[in-house]
């Protein structure tokens, strides 16, 4: 139940036909740039997600450090 070699040759005449052969590159490049973009935002969110676990720890080791002088300063 794949597609055949001849349905995607259908479907791309049907393409062509549809946008001309000028308006193709455009789209491939609008299409190329839109995952671009979509890859870059989910590259950032991903740091994003990062960074405040690091800090969380960092918190966790000061406070862990400010408790320990408290109870060596009793």
């Amino acid at each position: 139940m794949g597609v055949s070699t001849w349905q995607i040759i259908v479907i791309l005449v049907v393409v062509l036909l549809l946008f001309g052969g000028k308006k193709i590159p455009e789209l491939a490049q609008g299409l190329g740039k839109g995952i671009k973009n979509f890859k870059d935002a989910v590259k950032e969110g991903e740091e994003a997600d990062v960074k405040p676990t690091e800090k969380i720890e960092e918190n966790k080791t000061e406070t862990t450090q400010t408790t320990e002088k408290k109870d060596i300063n009793a």
